[in-house]
Parts: C-alpha cells; sequence; structure tokens
C-alpha cells in the first residue's frame, strides 16, 4: 500500500495576480513503506502549507505479496524482481474527499498530518501507529524521546553472543570523562575477536568518526548493557561516570547534550536530535546546562514513563524481543503498538 496526497497550490499570472491552480504534486507522508498491517505517522512536510490535500489509497490485492518492501524482509531489489516475474499485478487506487483543515489544523503541520493519517488509516481498515522511520531506524514515540523499535543493542547482543563472547568477562577499561578514539583493530584485540566477519559486524554498530575510529567509552557502555550482572542503577551510574564532565568552577561533574545523546543513543536507539531537545527540557528546571547524576537517575529510573521504558529496552523479556520489541511501552503511551514486521 502506498499512499500519495496532492497539493493545492498558487502561482502569480500575467497580470499579476494570484490565481488558485490545482497540481499534481505527489506526497509520500509516510516516507517510506510498510507491510500493511499499520499505516506508519506521517511527516509534517506535506502539510505545512495547510492547504487541502488529496488523500489517495493505493492497494496490491495480489493473492501473491511481491510489493511489501518494508524495515526488514526482502530488500528493494528482490521486490522488483519477484513483481516483474508475475504475470500480471492489481492495483487498486481511491480517492478520499478531499481533506479541508481547519484553522488549527492549517496552523499545526503536525496535527494536520496525525488527523489526515487516522482517515486513511480507518479507510484502509488498520490502525494508525505512532511508528516512524528516522533514516533508516523505525522508532516510536514514548512520552517526549524517540526510541528505536529494536535498539541496535540488542542486534549487537546477538552478534557476539553468536561469537561466544561474554560481556561480562571483557575488561574494557575506558576511563570517565575522557574519551580514546579506537580503530577496528584495536577493537577486536580488546573484545579478543578473531572472525573478520564478526569484527566487521560489530564494530559497524558504533558511531564512526571521519577517520573510521569509534569512542571507546561507548563499547564500553554497551557491553556493560549486555551483561546482565549489572543493575540498572549500577548501569546508569556508569554511564554517567563514563560521559558527564567535570566543571571548573561549580558542582562536581555535570552530563551534558552530547553525553546525555549519546546514552541514550546507545542504550535505546533514540536518534541524537531527539534526545537533545529531551535534554534541554530536563535542564530548564536547573541552573546548569547539565544534568547531575541525582537528575539524571530521577529521569532514567524514577520518571513515570521513561523509568518503565530503560526497565523495558534493558531488561526485555525473551517474548518482548521475539514478537514486538517496544509493545508494552507503546501500548502504556496509547499508540498501536507496531506489528510484527515480514520476514522476522
Amino acid at each position: 500500500m502506498t499512499r500519495l496526497l496532492g497539493a493545492e497550490w498558487w502561482r502569480r499570472s500575467e497580470a499579476g495576480y494570484l490565481r488558485r491552480q490545482v497540481a499534481p504534486v505527489l506526497f509520500f507522508p509516510e516516507g517510506t513503506c510498510s507491510n500493511k498491517k499499520a499505516l506508519l505517522k506521517f511527516k509534517p512536510g506535506a502539510f505545512i502549507a495547510g492547504v487541502p490535500v488529496q488523500p489517495v489509497l493505493i492497494q496490491y490485492p495480489n493473492s501473491l505479496d511481491t510489493t511489501s518492501w518494508a524495515w526488514r524482509g526482502p530488500g528493494v531489489l528482490k521486490v522488483l524482481w519477484l513483481t516483474a516475474s508475475q504475470p500480471c499485478s492489481i492495483v487498486d487506487v481511491e480517492f478520499l474527499p478531499v481533506y479541508h483543515p481547519s484553522l488549527e489544523e492549517s496552523r499545526n503541520p503536525t496535527l494536520y498530518a496525525n488527523n489526515v493519517q487516522r482517515v486513511m488509516a480507518q479507510a484502509l481498515g488498520i490502525p494508525a501507529t505512532e511508528c516512524e522511520f528516522v533514516g533508516s531506524l523505525p522508532v516510536i514515540v514514548v512520552g517526549r524521546l524517540k526510541v528505536a523499535l529494536e535498539p541496535r543493542l540488542w542486534e549487537l547482543g546477538k552478534v557476539l553472543r553468536k561469537a561466544g563472547l561474554s560481556p561480562g568477562c571483557v575488561d574494557t577499561g575506558a576511563e570517565p570523562g575522557r574519551s580514546r578514539m579506537i580503530s577496528q583493530e584495536e577493537f577486536a584485540r580488546q573484545l579478543q575477536l578473531s572472525d573478520p566477519q564478526t569484527v566487521a559486524g560489530a564494530f559497524s554498530y558504533f558511531q564512526q568518526d571521519a577517520q573510521g575510529l569509534v569512542d571507546f567509552r561507548d563499547v564500553a557502555l554497551a557491553l556493560a548493557a549486555l551483561d546482565g550482572g549489572r543493575s540498572l542503577d549500577e548501569l546508569t551510574r556508569l554511564a554517567f561516570e563514563l560521559f558527564a564532565e567535570e566543571q571548573v568552577e561549580g558542582p562536581g561533574r555535570l552530563l551534558y547534550r552530547e553525553g546525555f545523546s549519546t546514552i541514550l543513543h546507545l542504550l535505546l536507539g533514540s536518534p541524537r536530535p531527539a534526545a537533545a531537545t529531551l535534554h534541554a527540557e530536563l535542564c530548564q528546571a536547573g541552573p546548569h546546562q547539565g544534568l547531575s547524576l541525582c537528575q539524571f537517575q530521577d529521569f532514567s529510573l524514577h520518571d513515570p514513563l521513561h523509568g518503565k521504558l530503560f526497565s523495558t529496552y534493558l531488561r526485555p523479556s525473551p517474548k518482548l524481543q521475539a514478537s514486538t520489541p517496544g509493545g508494552r511501552m507503546a501500548l502504556a503511551n496509547g499508540t498501536v503498538p507496531a506489528p510484527k514486521q515480514k520476514g522476522d
């Protein structure tokens, strides 16, 4: 299923007057494809103009599904090959009534997008979900934060366990508050990994700089999170110690935006811009631009919503990992949990 939106626009005539034009401007408001089990969250770009839109539904009611290209499952080339190999492919196109935004919707693109999403989901007979894509990463909104549907930390754990590595047995020795950039070769030596494919796969989970190096603190925190022997209190304390910065003047060490964003990106798969925005909101209540250990743990352990988020993503049950990761938090947030992806 692909959804298209046409938008109205204005054009200056030869006489200099503004004339209303209806142009076939098409938008894909999801910005990606899904597996047809739910309608992903619409991006607000198509709704910024605040003009009426024409929702269009495109469905492929074929007995053999060769059109789904989702986050998991067949790649785009395989999908194109399978579709081209069929004797015929049926396509149903349905035009819904033109949606005229209210004054509030025309001023608020996000509200406008959400309301159109609900109308189209109802017409399709599927749920509207808060799940969206940030780049190639599916995320869902939980409270004031965006988190990955499946944090890459889980995938890293699978790679390391397959290689027979126990994260708790690795002596990382990362220095708190100070970065140490390491190469892929040093990464392999530190983790005692010999298989080149495993090394490359595990190393790719960490953000690399222009020289292809990763911060060893990132590795230390990821391994600590994968080690089931640490409590959440110990883990969040370690995260703070690794990324908080010493103050020349003021109250001890503070966790600034970059360190906070790195922690949430590593542990929860949160996009860095969303984490940075949340950090700014948390700092508004205090006199500093950074968070103390107490403030960070209040957020990560004791906050009514985000505390549950940390405990769910860092201590996922086998059932939760196997079915709909993050689904429990999605329900707690009043949204529809993302469906199991094709190919899972």
